[in-house]
């Protein structure tokens, strides 16, 4: 079995595994990208609308061309690359069993490690959807890669359950290629995508959306036929006597995305319970020492450019950890979400010099409300806020040299 050493190992090349790794060759290591995809780019190869690279090119671009702007600074780079490379084992002291066509069975030792997997759909069965099982039912995310790769387009009359930002997408492109989309359900009183995208993808093409309401029964064999839905009560249990049919031949489901972290259950890296992903410190390191995580397998974004930066933390700081160039940290505190704010990130941040920006997102929407960062019982931001919502992740920038005991982000209405 072949035996390989490398300073970073990246596990993903999607967008987040190839900013990391031009971060992590920046610094000096060598460093090698495992993909278990034919192509480098992830996800963003079959995203063909626009709404990419403004934040972090400067200009707007397809998910394919800002992909592709990644792939052609890793080619032009002396990093390795290893397609249709598939991870099976993971452990704590960085070694990796990877399949791959080139080398069969391999071994590989790293000194540091970046885990940039990206997530996956939730399907049918995760959420124990109702009725039968016929033709006809997809997660967003696998109709747009049939409709935008493979040239298919999978229904004619379509509802979308969810209103995630994938789901909401599809909307527009079922739309545009010809099929009827009649309708969308979403469980929540709010969406959980973008507001610009419930804009350009339902309002502009007069789409409907229902809040607080979702799928009682698929029905149809072999394909189904219809559905019938009901609006939810407070309790989100769906009220039947107020039951609707609707007559469909496609159900796609945006029913929320889950960070690809299984590889790691055989490790001792720490998981977040509300984000799936793994609990970091401001350099993206995990509890485990050499392993770091960024981009949407640590936690699900809503724009690739801030997968992007991210990923350049992770990727800076895993070769500096790789090379013994890594900055001693100072003492350690936690980063505590409540009164309204759904999880914050980084969840560990070192007391010392510079600044750090804290990602967050709300459990619901609030309207006029105030943002408060704490330390101890020091206020180190408040702000006003017009609208804060799930489906737009928000920041603040914390200054370290401020911190004088646990941060706490929470809102004050």
């Amino acid at each position: 079995m072949a035996s390989l050493l490398y300073d970073v190992v990246i596990i993903g090349g999607g967008p987040a595994g190839m900013a990391a790794a031009l971060s992590a060759r920046k610094q000096g290591a060598t460093v090698l990208i495992l993909e278990r995809d034919v192509r480098l780019g992830g996800i963003l190869n079959q995203c063909i609308h626009q709404g990419f690279g403004l934040h972090y090119f400067g200009e707007e671009m397809t998910g394919p061309e800002y992909a592709d702007r990644f792939r052609k600074l890793v080619d032009a780079s002396d990093i390795d690359v290893m397609l249709e490379s598939m991870v099976l084992s993971l452990t704590d002291e960085k070694e990796l069993t990877v399949l791959s066509p080139k080398l069969g069975l391999c071994h590989i030792k790293a000194k540091s490690i970046v885990l940039a997997m990206g997530c996956r759909e939730r399907t049918a069965g995760a959420i124990a959807l109702p009725g039968t099982r016929p033709a006809g039912i997809y997660t967003a995310g696998m109709a747009q890669k049939i409709c935008n790769i493979d040239g298919y387009l999978v229904g004619k009359e379509v509802v979308i359950l969810g209103s995630g930002d994938i789901g909401l997408i599809m909307a527009r492109r079922m739309t545009t290629e010809g099929a009827k989309v009649k309708l969308v359900l979403e469980l929540m009183p709010f969406s959980s995508g973008l507001k610009r995208n419930i804009v350009q993808c339902l309002d502009d093409y007069d789409i409907p959306i229902k809040f607080s309401h979702t799928i009682t029964k698929i029905v149809g064999s072999p394909r189904m036929t219809g559905l019938y839905y009901a609006p939810v009560g407070e309790d989100r249990k769906p009220i039947l006597e107020k039951e609707e049919y609707i007559s469909a031949d496609t159900l796609l489901l945006s029913v929320g995305l889950i960070p690809e972290n299984d590889l790691l259950n055989g490790t001792s890296v720490e998981l977040s319970r509300i984000t799936s992903g793994a609990v970091v410190d401001e350099n993206r390191m995990t509890n485990v020492e050499g392993i770091f995580s960024c981009g949407n397998v640590l936690h699900v974004h809503d724009l690739v450019d801030n997968v992007s930066h991210e990923a350049e933390i992770a990727g800076e700081s895993a070769a500096k950890y790789a090379l013994g160039k890594a900055e001693k940290q100072g003492e350690v505190v936690s980063v505590v979400a409540k009164d309204g704010v759904r999880y914050a990130l980084p969840q560990r941040i070192h007391k010392g010099e510079g600044k750090v920006q804290v990602f967050f997102r709300t459990g619901d929407v609030y309207k006029n409300c105030k943002l408060i960062v704490e330390s101890g019982n020091e206020v180190l931001l408040s702000k006003k806020c017009q609208v804060l919502a799930p489906g737009e992740m928000g920041s603040v920038i914390v200054d370290k040299a401020k911190i004088v005991g646990d941060i706490v982000v929470r809102l004050e209405k």
